[in-house]
């Protein structure tokens, strides 16, 4: 068996996910960034959907990044998710809630003014508030062990993080539990390692581009 090939763009958050998953796991594995305004002819065959992340095994592509993290945990034990078996079901579905969090982010970056901003806060907003209510105060969400869902926040972590230096924007101004949390996704090793060290100039590169009401207010 050939190692795995992880397949995506280099701001991606849900290649992030799989990059920090085979990095936990220490699978060695190869990393092919595309550019997916013109993917390459080979990953057009490749991927099904045209889409990343694409985790190739064996010239076989997984798709979808929670498909590539379940198949990726079985593959490679032991498991990250919790062994409780409800606790497990409960970490899904917030592993779920994560992705929707994501698509608040990108609202923020794209809005051009200030109603659009105010909206997409507002839903951001309403989304931490929910993942506040259950966090503890904790190293990590499940307690003492890093689980497939500090995986799924920890690209969120990294991203408001870079919106707070470069548009002084501080989304988690109001929740000091989950600060702290993204504060040691931030600091661990494995998560610095997940993304090219250029992503915080190519989203601000982005952000610039957009004329996005948070870099030019």
């Amino acid at each position: 068996m050939s190692k795995p090939r992880l397949i995506s763009f280099k701001v991606c958050p849900f290649a992030q996910r799989s990059s920090l998953l085979l990095k936990e796991k220490q699978i060695d594995f190869e990393l092919a960034f595309i550019n997916p305004d013109e993917p390459p002819a080979w990953f057009a065959e490749l991927s099904p959907t045209g889409k990343v992340p694409v985790l190739e095994v064996d010239g076989i592509a997984i798709f979808e990044s929670s498909v590539i993290s379940e198949y990726l945990d079985e593959r490679y034990p032991p498991s990250i998710h919790p062994s409780d078996l409800l606790t497990k079901a409960t970490n899904r579905a917030w592993v779920e809630h994560t992705s929707n969090i994501y698509t608040s982010i990108f609202q923020i970056i794209i809005a051009k003014d200030k109603t659009a901003f105010k909206s997409a806060q507002v839903s951001i907003d309403e989304q931490l508030d929910l993942l506040d209510e259950v966090m503890l105060e904790t190293p990590w969400f499940n307690g003492a062990d890093f689980s497939m869902l500090d995986i799924a926040a920890a690209p969120i972590a990294v991203r408001l993080d870079i919106l707070k230096e470069v548009c002084g924007l501080d989304l988690l101004e109001e929740y000091p539990k989950l600060s702290a949390w993204f504060e040691r996704l931030l600091a661990r090793e494995t998560v610095q390692a997940s993304y090219p060290p250029e992503l915080k100039m190519m989203l601000t590169m982005r952000l610039k581009g957009n004329k996005s009401y948070i870099y030019s207010s």
